[in-house]
């Protein structure tokens, strides 16, 4: 059964033919999104992306059961249109972008969070493969989430469901994008990390972390931090084991919440692994006594960049099936 995943990025567009049964990406196809030409020329590029994902397949369109597309924001399920991107210049403001894909490609399209994609595939084919209950966490930018249970993705009303980097951890804590204070994004995304390592450095601090940005804070990212944290540097160890544990935190309170068998961390940062899997799992162990600890696996995704894709393909199929029911 053949589906076609889409990754809306700021940066790129990728469409990929995908086996919803075996959870394989056959065939894929990338181009830039240049999202500062706003929603029609980039609904214009995708659509061709995807048309030209499914030529070099050497496909029949009507071979493609559905297609399903990753956003990175909200968007609403009835209407199948996007309600807000953040990080997408125009903000992508109630944006008929399934109806407008359907029409120019001609196959059933739905909108899925990109981290709640991520956490459906995870779940069905990845590092939470078998488990009942699955927690996602999507570490880069911002922080998403996701939660699947019996292998269907909870979506809530609006598909808002699992926005995990919003849960405020410190009431006091810096302002998030959202408009709130505190919320765990604030403190443990990609540019959190970042920033607590250009304050170290501003701040005079002894660290290698200068050395390795060449004195330029704009080239201060996470990558950079940890390997500074490798170099063996204590103010870059410093700032990952602080990032740990406000995702420990966050981390715990999921597990407190969800009871899940299986915590599954993906994304950029947590290339990490290691330096931040370390913190996450002593800050659970001391601040979750009211579940089995030893039942649930806390552990980095297994399905790399290809999950996103292949989440939405699923969540694509699924819906296109359940309409034929009906």
């Amino acid at each position: 059964m053949l589906s076609i995943g889409v990754d809306l990025g700021g940066t790129n567009l990728r469409a990929g033919i995908v086996d919803t049964v075996a959870g394989r990406v056959l065939s894929s196809a990338r181009g830039p999104t240049y999202a500062e030409e706003g929603p029609p020329a980039v609904i214009e590029r995708m659509a061709a992306l995807i048309n030209q994902a499914i030529s070099e397949a050497r496909l029949a369109t009507d071979e493609i059961v559905a297609i399903g597309i990753g956003v990175p924001g909200l968007y609403d399920p009835a209407t199948n249109a996007v309600r807000f991107l953040p990080n997408l210049p125009t903000t992508w403001l109630d944006v008929p972008l399934g109806r407008e894909i359907e029409l120019r490609v001609g196959r059933p399209t739905a909108l899925v969070n990109d981290a709640r994609a991520f956490v459906l595939a995870e779940a069905t084919f990845g590092a939470g493969r078998g488990a009942n209950i699955v927690i996602g966490l999507t570490l880069g930018t911002g922080i998403g989430g996701g939660i699947v249970i019996g292998g269907q993705i909870v979506l809530g009303h609006d598909g808002s469901a699992g926005e995990f980097g919003h849960h405020i951890i410190d009431l006091n804590g810096p302002r998030c994008g959202c408009g709130s204070r505190g919320c765990l994004e604030a403190h443990a995304s990609g540019p959190a990390i970042a920033t607590m390592g250009i304050k170290a450095v501003r701040q005079g601090r002894t660290t290698v972390l200068r050395d390795l940005i060449d004195g330029d804070l704009n080239r201060m990212t996470p990558e950079v931090i940890v390997r500074a944290a490798e170099m063996g540097d204590p103010v870059a160890r410093e700032i990952m084991d602080e990032a740990g544990l406000y995702l420990g935190i966050g981390v715990a309170n999921l597990v407190k919440i969800f009871s899940p068998d299986v915590v599954v961390i993906g994304g950029g940062v947590s290339q990490a692994g290691d330096w931040l899997l370390k913190s996450i799992r002593q800050v659970v162990s001391r601040h979750s006594s009211v579940t089995y600890l030893d039942r649930v696996s806390i552990t980095l995704a297994a399905l790399g960049g290809d999950a996103g894709i292949i989440g939405a393909a699923l969540w694509a199929t699924r819906v296109a099936q359940s309409r034929k029911r009906l």
